[in-house]
């Protein structure tokens, strides 16, 4: 028998202020399109940004359908939009923030990518050879920051295991 053991490293900073001036960019452009979520379900709002090479700027935030399943994640819709209109591109960093309406209190526990959502990011990153730094919060409070999306899935499905 033998043990595996896995690490990850995640930075936390405490306020949107103590990020670098960029990331806060980065954040306040997800903070901003998460007012555009389609969530008449979840009442569950998600805002993602993402930093291409070439400088753009990708926003996307979460559109839901009555058919749960056709809905689409913040992360995938922004990850799939910047993937169409700029295939050439590589993803530096991304941005997410989450709100709930369903409750008068504010989220302020950091809501890092769903499963499926890591899974879409982890096959861009895999791409590009590049790492995709993460950054991630609620409506308010701490952003934990990830040098690479092998921090939150390690044992990451990829083509060479087809």
């Amino acid at each position: 028998m033998k043990e595996i053991i896995i690490t990850s490293k995640i930075t936390v900073f405490e306020t949107i202020q103590e990020l670098p001036l960029a990331e806060q960019n980065l954040m306040l452009k997800a903070v901003e399109v998460r007012k555009n979520a389609y969530a008449p379900y979840s009442k569950f709002r998600v805002g993602a940004a993402l930093l291409l090479d070439n400088g753009e700027i990708i926003v996307g935030s979460n559109q839901e359908n009555a058919a749960y399943p056709s809905g689409l994640c913040a992360e995938r819709v922004a990850i799939f939009y910047a993937g169409a209109i700029y295939p050439e591109a590589t993803i530096l960093k991304m941005a997410i923030t989450a709100a709930s309406d369903n409750n008068n209190n504010k989220t302020t526990t950091p809501v890092p990518p769903c499963g499926a959502c890591r899974q879409s990011i982890a096959e861009y990153e895999i791409r590009q050879d590049t790492p995709i730094e993460i950054y991630y919060m609620g409506e308010t409070g701490s952003i934990h920051q990830s040098a690479s999306l092998k921090n939150l899935l390690p044992f990451m499905f990829e083509k060479k295991l087809l």
